[in-house]
């Protein structure tokens, strides 16, 4: 059982460090009942519950960050959610029922996206969430949207989820070749301290631009589509995995092309910021587009505060990558069928969270420290 929560600032209890097993984790996390939270359970199908005595059960909430509910990271929360829930009283794994946490009910919480979880996440406010690796890392460091409270130096990883890809999309008929194109051109590069926006000024960098030097547009993907179509404007800057719904009706509406970032200057940000990789958008990803563009590729970590207890971290490792969810992340459609255990320790631009490393090792992967 796995439930999504919108709208819902109630906080989450921080844990200790130095955890004794599970239960006794269980037990300093237990939070009010979830009718005084005003959540509703998503019951799945395989984890039908046999009544327990309520003496004997034990219910522990766990709180992921996700994003807008039209963002990748919203569905995938819930499906993380569901995978690594197993409430009191479940069947157990063995006999066919839910192989997530003994005690556990995880909910996904809707958000403003990567900055908001990791503030929140610093607060105590939710205990873990999906962010970009980029906002990760300035987030860890104490830079860009973070300067001003500091470098917070308890950020771990628990797993690089997938990779999502820079899009820098333009009209077919703009004349517009390149990145460094788009000087004194109108570009939306996504709502201040929204996940793209940090990307944005991170790609426009590299390219000696600035929002100085393009005519910025701090638009929502859906607005910032909207008004390409209309010739309102001559680019866009967005992250995520592919299709992004809002490109994907774009380019049924005109015709648009995706930007190449492969160039020495692209070269050059990978090798400063190692967690970036290079992404392919495949053809066919988009209506009208025939070829393969490539592009920067950003991971989707799921982090958490280095306090949470070890021994509750290695359990919601094991969980998410336990042989039975892939059938949970291949249903979930494209975004899910990325999620690999063999790419979990991929470009990791902060420290894993030992209880997570302790599984890693197990299982025989292990990485370089960032």
């Amino acid at each position: 059982m796995g439930m999504i929560e919108q709208g819902t600032n109630e906080p989450a209890k921080r844990r200790l460090a130095g955890g004794r097993g599970l239960p006794a984790a269980a037990r300093r996390f237990g939070l009010p009942a979830a009718t005084g939270l005003g959540l509703m359970a998503v019951i799945l199908g395989a984890a039908a519950l046999v009544p327990m005595p309520a003496e004997t059960q034990e219910i522990a909430y766990f709180r992921i960050g996700t994003g807008t509910p039209e963002a990748s990271y919203f569905s995938i929360g819930g499906v993380i959610a569901s995978a690594i829930s197993n409430p009191p009283g479940s069947r157990d794994c063995d006999a066919g029922g839910n192989c997530g946490v003994p005690g556990l009910i995880a909910l996904a919480q809707t958000t403003p996206g990567s900055v908001a979880n990791l503030r929140q996440i610093n607060e105590g406010a939710l205990d873990s969430g999906l962010v970009q690796a980029d906002i990760a890392e300035s987030a860890f460091m104490g830079v860009g949207p973070f300067k001003e409270s500091g470098p917070d130096l308890g950020l771990r990883a628990i797993a690089n989820l997938y990779q999502e890809g820079v899009h820098v999309v333009v009209r077919a008929d703009s004349g517009i070749e390149s990145v460094a194109g788009l000087k004194n051109k109108r570009v939306a590069i996504g709502e201040k301290e929204s996940d793209s926006y940090q990307t944005a000024r991170l790609l426009l960098s590299a390219y000696k631009l600035s929002e100085k030097r393009v005519k910025p547009a701090y638009l929502p993907v859906v607005e910032a589509a909207q008004k390409l179509a209309a010739g309102e404007l001559d680019a866009i800057i967005v992250v995520g995995s592919y299709p992004i719904p809002a490109i994907a009706d774009l380019a049924m509406t005109v015709p648009i092309k995706l930007l190449p970032i492969n160039d020495a200057a692209a070269q050059k940000l990978r090798e400063e910021h190692p967690y970036l990789t290079v992404d392919l958008i495949p053809s066919g990803a988009y209506a009208g587009i025939d070829g393969s563009t490539v592009t920067l590729g950003i991971g989707a970590l799921w982090v958490v505060d280095s306090s949470l207890d070890n021994d509750l971290v290695y359990e919601i490792t094991r969980a998410i990558w336990h042989p039975s969810i892939r059938k949970l992340l291949d249903d979930a459609g494209p975004v899910g069928r990325k999620i690999n255990v063999n790419s979990a320790l991929v470009g990791l631009p902060i420290p894993l969270h030992p209880g997570a490393a302790r599984y890693y090792t197990e299982i025989g992967q292990t990485s370089q420290p960032p």
